[in-house]
């Protein structure tokens, strides 16, 4: 059964697709914005060494279990002998659909976008929200996005996931490394630089470290299910260790310089870089037009590829749970599970699509306890999904590794491919957060997330 599954040819071709996977719209996207509501530099030094204090020891658990238990999230825990704990894996394929139903409408927005700036409509910015409640065509784009993803998932592991993944990952990075460049460039951009490298201590509070500890563990598509789910393709002789480790860097490296590209586009037009999520959607486009109909149509044209290629490699993974479920569990063919999961994703994405002005209903879905006004089904679904239910993931991800499996099985399974690793230093590094900061600080998390977002408690 395990060859019928697929594997990765290689090391290379896990780690593009396991990159890709944390590697999206969240790197570039949210990152700089989230950067600008922290402060700045401060931000970017809590968000670094969470993601390695923190985040590396979860992600190479998850993809422990994955390859030891050979079978998708949902029924990794079974082979390990606890059978209870599958409902942690069965929580992350829900999460997976429900995230990709409107993480999918975002990519249309992106897809159309990228169109726009090619026909050189840099006015497309100032009536964005108008555009999301054009639903033909966000709904084209979507549904055209969600098509371009579920064929690359129907090819299978090594000619759809990791082939395309190999191209995908190759390409952002040049893409990013050229925007990074053409920013530096520009008038006032060592503004921006310094704005991002410089920090100010004085801006660091507890919820900057809050935001910077979140963003860190999203970005790695943590608490899902989609490392495990990979690493149950991956060769018994790779190392995860190294793996694990060239994971994170590449996915707070292209993170870091989609700051390094931002900011310098945002302070050399003088705009105030706590511009949040709209910064993309409705600032960019002006700032593309200002460097001229041929510059501009070139340089934003690249940008919203760039978003395209990021948010691609992301609805791959989040795609490939809810396939792997049913080709493990339910023994379907893989292009029938692919296409009857894209159906049902974009039928589930269409609230969301409603929920930006189309729909009054969707649009005011539900006003949170102690909260001024509603929130949208996007919002809502995100909250619920993906702000509440992924640290959850990770907690219990992290017990389950080193209380429940146990931190010797663990180490035994992560010694396939490096021999010595019981006796590194990295090994008493991993135990250590498993053992006591995973649990206390994504508890921690968990427990914020719900008083703050669903009761209206200001922690912070």
């Amino acid at each position: 059964m395990a060859a019928s599954r697929g594997k990765f040819s290689n090391k290379f071709g896990f780690i593009a697709a396991a990159a890709g996977s944390a590697v999206g719209l969240g790197n570039i996207w949210k990152f700089p914005f989230e950067v600008g509501k922290g402060g700045g530099s401060a931000f970017l030094i809590v968000y670094l060494l969470f993601s390695f204090v923190l985040c590396y020891p979860i992600l190479v658990s998850e993809i422990a279990i994955g390859r030891r238990a050979q079978k998708s999230a949902a029924l990794a825990f079974k082979p390990l002998g606890h059978p209870n704990w599958s409902i942690i894996g069965i929580l992350g394929v829900f999460c997976a659909v429900v995230i990709l139903s409107f993480y999918n409408v975002v990519s249309g927005w992106v897809l159309g976008y990228f169109v726009e700036m090619l026909l050189g409509n840099f006015e497309i910015g100032h009536h964005f929200e108008e555009y999301v409640t054009d639903i033909a065509e966000v709904g084209g784009y979507a549904l055209a996005f969600l098509i371009g993803t579920a064929y690359i998932v129907s090819q299978g592991i090594t000619k759809g996931i990791e082939k395309f993944s190999k191209i995908l990952m190759p390409v952002l990075i040049i893409i990013i490394l050229v925007l990074t460049i053409y920013a530096l460039t520009l008038d006032r951009a060592m503004d921006g630089v310094k704005f991002y490298l410089v920090p100010d201590f004085s801006k660091l509070n507890l919820n900057v470290i809050y935001r910077a500890l979140g963003q860190s563990f999203f970005s790695l598509s943590l608490g899902l299910g989609a490392l495990m789910t990979y690493g149950s393709y991956l060769s018994r002789k790779e190392n995860i260790v190294s793996a694990g480790a060239l994971i994170t860097i590449a996915d707070v490296g292209i993170a870091f310089l989609a700051g390094l590209m931002i900011f310098p586009f945002v302070f050399s037009q003088g705009i105030e870089p706590e511009g949040g999520a709209g910064l993309i959607f409705m600032t960019m486009p002006g700032i593309f037009q200002s460097m001229g109909p041929s510059l501009g149509v070139i340089i934003g044209a690249l940008f919203f590829l760039l978003l395209a290629f990021a948010a691609l490699t992301s609805t791959i993974s989040l795609m490939e749970l809810p396939v792997a479920y049913m080709v493990d569990k339910h023994k379907i063919k893989r292009k029938y599970a692919v296409w009857y999961s894209a159906a049902v994703i974009f039928l589930l994405g269409i609230p969301s699509m409603l929920g930006n002005g189309y729909s009054e209903f969707f649009t005011n879905f539900i006003t949170y306890v102690g909260a001024d006004k509603p929130v949208n089904f996007m919002d809502f679904v995100t909250d619920v999904a993906s702000n509440t239910l992924l640290p959850f993931g990770g907690l219990m991800v992290s017990i389950f590794s080193i209380y429940v499996w146990n931190r010797h099985k663990l180490f035994r399974e992560l010694s396939h491919g490096h021999p010595k690793f019981p006796r590194t230093f990295l090994a008493k590094y991993i135990s250590f957060s498993l053992q006591y900061i995973s649990p206390p600080v994504l508890g921690a998390i968990f427990i914020i997330t719900i008083l703050e977002i669903f009761f209206g408690v200001q922690i912070f």
